[in-house]
């Protein structure tokens, strides 16, 4: 799969079959429908695009609202590459774009720019300046700019956004088995390591400190989680602590991975983290001792995971 920044530098040749969103989460609801694009373009011989926004479009058309995503764009990325698009067209989603007529933005993107044939769009898909323009003004100009427009109907529709609200709230309330049955892959965090108060190793168990690369990215709930990560192509189990450290009278949120078995340093090194399982919630101990053997009862308890996820 191709990535392009900017629909100004997608340049192609070939008839192309469109689908356009934010696909924030790409769960099993938008894995569907990205395999039904990637399955139509390989009956009708024509390349399957994906045209996704960054930021997030809400950020320009409500900057007000408060907006939690499950995926980053990197995530997302990374994602709809596995259900066998050809190309994944990153815009950047600002007011002049917001702007566009729905004639204007069919014209010279969907047409002039991506050599649209088919588009493959919600019943509900909304466009154009104010988001005027619905699905019988896309069919109506692909009668006039000859292009097929397949209508993704309510039930679809509807099950993809109850899912998307079902997942954010399961992530939030820390519930990892339930987001997995809706994802069918681990949610994961991903940023930077970097230098944090350095309490854990003073009791045993030093921890890699996660800076979050993108502001808007929903975060579990405060607690213990056993995960993995692949570090220079090596698998590894650790635990994640999300939380403020009660015991230590820290209020600021931190997000801290105990690696197992790594004696790496990770300072400034950009790492992605998997979580499998939620272990317990944040508490306060009444001494750091007491934290002490707090941790080692979660160590032992994620190793009982991981024997359990190796049989």
């Amino acid at each position: 799969m191709k990535v392009v920044k900017g629909i100004d530098n997608f340049i192609i040749e070939s008839n192309t079959i469109v689908t356009i969103g934010t696909f924030d989460g790409v769960h099993k609801g938008h894995q569907k429908i990205l395999k039904k694009l990637a399955n139509q373009a390989n009956e009708f011989n024509l390349k399957s695009v994906v045209l996704t926004f960054s930021p997030h479009p809400r950020t320009v058309l409500n900057p007000t609202a408060p907006l939690e995503l499950i995926n980053t764009i990197e995530e997302r990325i990374k994602l709809i590459s596995n259900c066998g698009i050809d190309y994944v067209i990153v815009h950047p989603f600002n007011e002049a774009f917001s702007n566009l007529s729905a004639e204007e933005f069919v014209n010279s993107i969907l047409v002039k720019k991506l050599n649209t044939k088919k588009i493959l769009i919600g019943y509900d898909h909304r466009f154009g300046r104010d988001r005027k323009a619905g699905i019988k003004d896309l069919q109506f100009f692909g009668s006039k700019y000859d292009f097929e427009v397949m209508e993704i109907g309510v039930k679809e529709v509807n099950n993809i956004s109850v899912s998307s609200t079902k997942i954010r709230a399961s992530i939030s309330e820390g519930n990892i088995k339930k987001v997995y049955s809706y994802l069918d892959y681990n949610f994961s965090l991903s940023g930077i390591v970097i230098k944090g108060n350095a309490i854990g190793r003073t009791i045993g168990f030093p921890t890699a400190n996660i800076k979050i690369s993108d502001n808007n990215k929903l975060i579990p709930k405060n607690g213990v989680y056993l995960i993995s990560s692949i570090l220079d192509k090596i698998p590894y189990y650790g635990m994640m602590n999300i939380g403020v450290k009660p015991t230590l009278n820290i209020k600021k949120q931190s997000i801290e991975v105990n690696f197992f078995n790594l004696k790496k340093d990770l300072y400034s090194k950009v790492i992605e983290v998997s979580v499998l399982h939620f272990i317990r919630n944040e508490v306060k101990f009444n001494s750091l001792d007491d934290l002490k053997n707090q941790i080692k009862i979660d160590k032992e308890t994620c190793t009982t995971l991981i024997n359990d996820i190796n049989k």
